[in-house]
């Protein structure tokens, strides 16, 4: 009765939210009129639209530009600068490298060739889906690698359980046969009559439900395995998903003085190593839950390739020759991508001198990790899709055939178009990376950052690696019900401050909370690589549930392990830094 009563009211719920958040809390700056508070105002206003998405994320993000200089918290100037800064024009250089990979297949090719090199037993089948997804994950977008990787998992699993199926169609027929060329040698009319009648009742599927039951299970685990491999795959570089972005934008923002200490190749170091640890984690737990540890049967070891694991393989060999020989235009993108990934590597490895350093007079003060980004970003506009073409006078030919050659562009169209860059683009990011800095540059300016540590002081009596866990798994729940980019956004200035209350290296408490932001592993809406994965249709809420609340905590101890062993000589986490404390002190 009371959800029936409560029912026409859930038509007004967005509409609610929307004024009466801003009304219910307009006491606050009223009462409060400093520039804290209304700072505080906007930011909760912000994060309750935010968490409850009642209009979208990129639309939130932009009212920073109208609602803090009309508070007088920060100048419209000062607020636009931080929209497209350096951080965002190395998160927008990514995505058009990413997107160029996608444009021209290159990522489904490096995906089959994976695959195809590592067998197709059901362990190495889900370990090769498990890579292949993370390692695009660290380039492309997690949303795109589970939206290619599915429909290929899929076809596989589809061949795998029409084979099954015809194997056991054949056994049953050839023991029917068996058994009735035995019979007929003492038969009798009324056995033949009953042997007839057995014949005829054939069932459509000869499976017991028991192996229709396990298979599907398998299934379940096959499919859940990208969307969790793509979301730990995002981790392990800077520009791999936006919660990392939000850190680097929010370190040079809060701290800027910090030497540039979470660059690519930093993060790199301590991700990728964390990447791994979690994946091999996953990838035994989903083993374990979905498809057994039976090494004989899921490994293949000391068997032959069964008619079942040659199917898969062909499944993956025809999708290959679907794709064709390698494209000039595939090979140029793929060595631009290796490229840029060199020039992020060596721009600033920290233990030598990076070309920075070495080709440009000040380098390291200059050049930073957006340069390559957009360098490359350049060379897929101006480079040929098509090889250029010497057109050379022919004499078979006739003036016209050579008139009409001549008159051809020597260049043909560029790797790369604007309108698949403005029809790719995930522009809403970019927006709400720039909404995330405009607040993190409010809270520092108007004191908010200042007055939150001082409320955290206490905080100072739990040991450093305490505090990095309880805030490792506040997030990793926090970012079941909300965008990861937005959880990121909202934690990280608190965060910051809480380091700097408590005489704590901020990347202590920073880097956890970040890689925590990824971690929505129990829910469908979470993120949309599981939102993906759900669709499809044989995964219950449940099912994702079950196996994403231990994904979470295998999550949480792999990031407390990584901050605690080789994250504190890399980064210096047992010392407060000098540009931090500075920074407070400003």
């Amino acid at each position: 009765m009371a959800l029936t009563c409560l029912r026409p009211l859930l038509r007004y719920r967005s509409f609610a939210i929307l004024c009466l958040t801003p009304l219910l809390l307009l006491p606050l700056p009223l009462a409060v009129p400093t520039r804290e508070a209304k700072c505080g105002y906007i930011i909760i206003i912000m994060a309750v639209y935010w968490c409850t998405e009642v209009i979208p994320l990129a639309v939130t993000s932009l009212m920073p530009v109208v609602f803090l200089p009309l508070l007088g918290v920060r100048s419209a100037k000062a607020v636009c600068l931080q929209y497209l800064n350096n951080t965002n024009m190395l998160f927008f250089g990514g995505l058009i490298v990413a997107i160029s990979v996608e444009h021209w297949n290159l990522h489904r090719r490096i995906a089959l060739k994976i695959l195809l090199l590592l067998g197709v037993k059901p362990a190495l089948l889900m370990l090769g889906f498990m890579i292949v997804t993370a390692f695009l994950s660290m380039w492309i977008s997690n949303t795109a690698t589970t939206a290619m990787m599915i429909p290929i998992v899929q076809a596989v699993l589809d061949q795998l359980d029409s084979t099954e199926h015809d194997m056991t169609v054949m056994e049953q027929a050839a023991g029917q046969t068996n058994t009735v060329i035995e019979l007929e040698e003492k038969s009798t009319p009324e056995s033949t009559a009953a042997n007839a009648v057995s014949n005829e009742q054939v069932p459509d599927d000869p499976r017991s439900s028991e192996e229709k039951k396990k298979w599907k299970h398998v299934c379940k685990g096959m499919t859940l395995c990208v969307c969790y491999a793509a979301s730990i795959g995002g981790t392990a570089t800077l520009t791999g998903t936006g919660p990392n972005v939000v850190l680097k934008g929010q370190m040079n923002q809060i701290y800027p003085d910090n030497n540039d200490i979470v660059n690519f190749a930093s993060w790199f170091g301590f991700s990728f190593p964390n990447m791994v640890l979690m994946l091999v984690l996953a990838w035994l737990w989903l083993q374990c839950s979905f498809i057994g540890l039976n090494l004989k049967k899921s490994w293949g070891c000391g068997t032959e390739k069964t008619a079942k694991d040659k199917a898969a393989y062909n499944v993956l060999k025809e999708e290959m020759k679907k794709l064709g020989p390698v494209s000039y235009a595939e090979l140029n993108v793929f060595l631009l991508f290796v490229l840029l990934v060199l020039l992020w590597f060596t721009r600033h490895p920290g233990f030598i001198k990076g070309w920075a350093s070495w080709l440009f007079k000040g380098g390291e003060k200059y050049i930073t990790d957006a340069v390559p980004a957009m360098f490359v970003s350049l060379l897929l506009f101006i480079l040929p899709a098509q090889k250029p073409k010497f057109t050379a006078w022919n004499p078979s030919k006739s003036d016209s055939e050579q008139t009409e050659e001549a008159m051809k562009p020597f260049l043909s169209a560029p790797l790369l178009d604007w309108n698949v860059v403005q029809r790719k683009m995930p522009w809403s990011i970019v927006l709400l990376l720039g909404g995330g800095f405009a607040l993190a540059d409010a809270s520092a300016n108007s004191g908010l950052s200042a007055w939150l540590g001082d409320q955290m002081t206490p905080l100072g009596s739990i040991p450093p690696w305490a505090i990095a866990s309880v805030v490792s798994f506040t997030v990793a729940v926090f970012t079941e019900c909300t965008s990861n980019v937005a959880t990121a956004t909202l934690f990280l200035p608190v965060f910051a401050s809480l380091a700097t209350s408590v005489k704590v290296h901020p990347l202590y408490v920073m880097l956890p909370a970040t890689l925590s932001a990824s971690f929505a592993f129990m829910l469908p809406v979470a993120t949309p690589p599981n939102a993906i994965v759900f669709s499809y249709g044989s995964i219950r809420v449940l099912d994702m549930v079950k196996s994403g609340i231990i994904m979470n905590i295998i999550g949480v101890l792999s990031v407390t392990l990584a901050i605690n062993t080789w994250g504190r000589p890399m980064f210096g986490l047992d010392t407060f830094p000098a540009w931090a404390n500075s920074t407070a002190k400003q």
